[in-house]
């Protein structure tokens, strides 16, 4: 197993392996419910994802283990591989995202404990609680946010 990560930006060719990167994290949630398809998830990713927001891929070796996807305000995307986590790449990969932007957002599943210490960990703070109704898979989330110091 390589032991350098590379990150870099995401490229169209990288579509198909940003959806199993997807797929394969979602996945290891056994209260995830699956609501799209393989093709669903890879037409999400090149059509919309690559194309409106800047992704970065964590690499080891000629292997993508992780990305994430920001716009505006908002990180929209942030999977590891199953197998990948606890290891800073998604540190790493939130540092180099947001490091010039004064204030982050993002939504967390609330049944997505290991998420939600990492975000709080990283200074996110909940600020609005979900029902669900405001997402396809229909669970309750979190709406987090992190202001840049001296603001």
């Amino acid at each position: 197993m390589p032991s350098e990560i590379v990150l870099r930006p995401g490229r169209k060719a990288d579509a198909d392996e940003i959806a199993r990167v997807m797929r394969s994290a979602l996945s290891s949630f056994d209260w995830m419910p699956v609501v799209h398809t393989p093709e669903e998830d890879r037409a999400f990713i090149s059509g919309h994802v690559l194309r409106h927001q800047k992704v970065t891929i964590a690499e080891a070796g000629s292997e993508i283990v992780g990305f994430i996807a920001v716009e505006g305000e908002w990180v929209e995307q942030l999977y590891l591989k199953r197998g990948w986590t606890g290891r800073g790449i998604g540190s790493r990969l939130l540092g180099h995202a947001t490091a010039a932007m004064p204030v982050v957002k993002l939504h967390c599943f609330q049944a997505n404990s290991g998420a939600r210490r990492f975000y709080e960990r990283h200074g996110f703070v909940a600020e609005v609680f979900g029902d669900g109704s405001g997402n396809e898979e229909k669970l309750p989330d979190i709406r987090y946010v992190r202001y840049r110091a001296g603001r």
